[in-house]
């Protein structure tokens, strides 16, 4: 178990600590936790740093630490976190150049740019960010050409498991989820709209992801809408097809994720037909009781925790009151399999139990302050 390991380490049930804090008022769990991923050295190189590692990781942390007290260590950890992202920009623009297309960790929300930019929006580093904004609208909207075909600029070199491979992942993929694929930098163009900071180009790159989520989203041989987790070569030349079935609905790869993400997109953009296309996905999604079968476990990752999480946010942005009624039965799913005692024992926010908590905790009522930590997780 790594120290500075946002999600499956102690960097994760450290937000944990500190995000319940504020609302206990007592903050010696959260020192302690402070202590334990402070002890060791941080991974602080570019191949190594992200989001839900290293430096990147603890400032995204402690970034919810009582104020002023990890002021010095948190601006060491923003110093370290620009200098890592300056630095994958700077290979990422020379890889765009070329004409090369991208390997999965270059852009996506776990290790690459798309996650290190919702670090710094959240940190409101907005200068970092801006560069990082304008390399994801490069991303989006400048293609490809892979061995003859053309194809998005985010089209990944690698198969679904973030490495090279042959056969049917020869020519790469494409990648939908919120985890590791497209959804990802959408919802980080939305969310740094919505906030205020913006690009040039910024308008068209979230248009032309609309366009591509609203494209792909598909019906299964049971008529409900939903989205394929990835695409061959072979399958994104085909076209959308009728009767690819979606995956589970989780946070990860799932409807769900993509659905928030086309919404705060919609959102940003004012685009009314978009954001009912969206929430009536999603609805779609949690009125399957097939399709809810497959979540088998309680974590935030791709389990009921990050189901119910992002679909109470999307709940709260929609205009479908459907949704939300849908929640107390999500989490009734939730609490059902913790009385069971089948919370995750390792540490951790997106396998482990600090995800779980740090649901619940957000959801109890009377709600917590709203502190944006759900930012990672790119649903707020």
């Amino acid at each position: 178990m790594r120290h500075d390991d946002l999600g499956g380490g102690l960097a994760g049930d450290a937000l944990y600590e500190m995000v319940a804090a504020h609302t206990h008022g007592t903050w010696t769990a959260a020192r302690a936790a402070v202590c334990a991923v402070t002890a060791q050295p941080l991974a602080g190189h570019p191949d190594d740093a992200g989001l839900y590692r290293g430096a990147p990781a603890v400032a995204y942390a402690l970034h919810f630490a009582k104020p002023s007290s990890a002021s010095r260590t948190l601006a060491r950890l923003d110093a370290e976190t620009i200098a890592i992202t300056a630095t994958r920009l700077d290979t990422a623009q020379r890889r765009i150049d070329s004409g090369h297309p991208p390997r999965m960790a270059e852009y996506d929300l776990i290790s690459g740019l798309t996650g290190l930019g919702a670090c710094l929006l959240r940190r409101e580093r907005q200068t970092g960010l801006e560069r990082v904004l304008r390399y994801l609208v490069r991303l989006l909207t400048e293609p490809l050409t892979v061995t003859g075909r053309h194809v998005p600029g985010w089209w990944t070199a690698d198969g679904p498991r973030g490495l090279p491979e042959d056969g049917t992942f020869a020519a790469g993929h494409a990648n939908f989820g919120i985890a590791h694929g497209i959804a990802g930098p959408i919802a980080l163009l939305a969310l740094a709209g919505r906030a205020g900071i913006t690009v040039d180009g910024q308008d068209q790159a979230l248009d032309e992801g609309i366009g591509f989520l609203t494209t792909w989203a598909q019906p299964a041989d049971d008529n409900v809408l939903g989205w394929p987790e990835v695409l061959t070569l072979h399958e994104f030349e085909a076209g959308p097809a009728a009767g690819r079935s979606p995956g589970r609905p989780s946070w990860c790869y799932g409807t769900p994720g993509i659905g928030r993400a086309l919404q705060l997109a919609a959102l940003t953009r004012r685009n009314e037909p978009a954001r009912r296309f969206a929430e009536h996905i999603v609805l779609g999604s949690l009125t399957d009781h097939g399709r809810l079968s497959q979540i088998e476990d309680t974590t935030l990752c791709h389990g009921w925790a990050g189901l119910l999480l992002t679909c109470d946010r999307i709940a709260t942005d929609a205009q479908t009151p459907a949704i939300a009624d849908e929640l107390p039965a999500l989490h009734t799913h939730l609490d059902a399999r913790l009385v069971r005692h089948e919370i995750p024992e390792n540490a951790g926010l997106l396998t482990g139990s600090a995800g779980v908590l740090l649901t619940l905790h957000t959801l109890d009522a009377p709600r917590p302050p709203d502190l944006g930590w759900e930012t990672c997780l790119l649903v707020n």
